[in-house]
């Protein structure tokens, strides 16, 4: 660098090895280009022997694009048989991860794919038992509610739509297809003893597994959630059914009484009952069917808006590989770890297993395919008013932070085409 003092018409600019002389500065950025071209085209014995350092978010990416691209190949060939192949293929996913770490991220979703790949693959059967059926679901269920928005925005739409549907009935019979912990009822009973004119008279029938323990968890579900209506001022009764699945569940055992409004409730069960599409038929269609014969006001569904009942294995592997990526991205934004967003991790983890393993236990399907199957076995779409509308939006946004839109949905509630009155 000089002082400036020179002028610019003395400025000469010579390149090593060649025999060109720039003294024109307006030619100088063009032939500066010129040369970085030559350059860039160019392997030279240095970039050999000293390649350039790769950026650490660009190895990442490129770990992650091939971890992708390395679970499919195992996925094809688990389809195929190639046990050994596909054996290779988890272990050198394994060693991937030791390098992309399994903390967040595609690398912590990639981790329990890999891990369920390689329960299939030394499976004996297919058939294996669900995680809805052992014996801490219940527990994982609960805190996979806790952490993110999606069971209790289900459970506030449903409850909405049951409410409008209760109007003017004086009384009312929700048949509940999953009790679990009763999370979903105290909302509607509170609702119901704020009613103009006084609550209806409120039964309950909860369906759930029979206890591991011998004790009688929906009698236990049952006391609570009378208290909590005694207190309030609301008539309640409650009946519990054992049942391990919704089709094992018969119209006489509900006790369902005449002059009463019904309201059918089902939070991801349904899913349970679909049959692999190649069928004609599938367990979900008597299940609709005696459902359409009890007459309800109003069935309220909520599922999973996904598509992993397709024919082969490969393609629901794909579409559960990119669903179940976006829930982690989305719990990981909802609540930024912690203890309980851990245990709510095991909940999903455990769904990953079920569609990758146990043919049959997960098939969710997307919102199309269900609108056409209700329209099917007799029952109509119902919309809610804007007021539910608005209120759904205040929950979803104080899940989504800093005013982004993390979350939206969809609503799911059906009544019963030509209800007789």
């Amino acid at each position: 660098m000089g002082s400036g003092s020179r002028s610019s018409s003395e400025m000469e600019v010579a390149f090593a090895g060649s025999s060109e002389l720039c003294q024109n500065p307006s030619e100088l950025s063009t032939w500066v280009d010129s040369m970085l071209s030559d350059l860039e085209s160019t392997d030279t014995w240095t970039d050999k022997m000293y390649p350039p350092p790769q950026r650490a978010e660009e190895a990442a990416e490129g770990d992650g694009i091939r971890l992708v691209h390395l679970l499919m190949s195992s996925a094809e060939a688990v389809e195929l048989g190639e046990a050994g192949i596909a054996g290779a293929l988890i272990e050198e996913m394994r060693q991937l991860l030791t390098r992309v770490g399994t903390g967040f991220g595609i690398g912590k979703v990639a981790a329990h794919f890999v891990e369920a790949l390689n329960k299939r693959l030394h499976s004996t059967s297919t058939a294996a038992v669900p995680s809805s059926s052992e014996p801490d679901y219940e527990i994982l269920y609960h805190y996979y509610y806790e952490a993110c928005p999606y069971l209790k925005f289900g459970h506030f739409t449903a409850n909405q739509a049951i409410l409008e549907a209760f109007e003017r009935h004086d009384r009312v019979h929700v048949i509940d297809f999953s009790l679990m912990h009763g999370l979903q009822w105290p909302a509607l009973i509170q609702a119901l003893a704020l009613r103009p004119g006084g609550p209806p008279f409120l039964r309950l029938t909860g369906i759930g597994p029979p206890s591991p323990d011998g004790r009688d968890s929906l009698r236990e579900v049952g006391l609570r959630l009378a208290e909590l209506a005694r207190s309030v001022g609301v008539p309640f009764a409650f009946r519990g059914v054992a049942a391990r699945r919704v089709d094992d569940v018969r119209p006489w055992m509900l006790h369902v009484a005449a002059g009463e409004a019904v309201a059918v409730n089902s939070v991801m069960q349904l899913h349970r009952l679909l049959g692999n599409p190649a069928n004609a038929s599938a367990p979900i269609d008597s299940v609709l069917s005696w459902i359409r014969e009890l007459n309800p006001e109003i069935v309220t569904v909520v599922e999973q808006d996904a598509d992993h009942n397709k024919p082969g294995f490969v393609d629901r592997f794909a579409e559960a590989l990119f669903y179940y990526s976006t829930m982690f991205d989305s719990l990981e934004a909802s609540r930024g770890g912690g203890a309980v967003a851990a245990v709510a991790e095991e909940y999903l983890k455990r769904e990953i297993r079920d569609v990758v393993c146990c043919e049959g236990a997960e098939r969710h399907e997307p919102l199309g395919r269900w609108r056409a199957r209700m329209g099917r076995a007799g029952f109509k779409p119902v919309h809610l008013g804007w007021n539910a509308f608005k209120q759904a939006s205040m929950l979803l946004s104080l899940f989504s932070g800093e005013g982004s839109n993390k979350y939206s949905f969809c609503q799911f509630p059906y009544t019963v085409t030509n209800r007789y009155t």
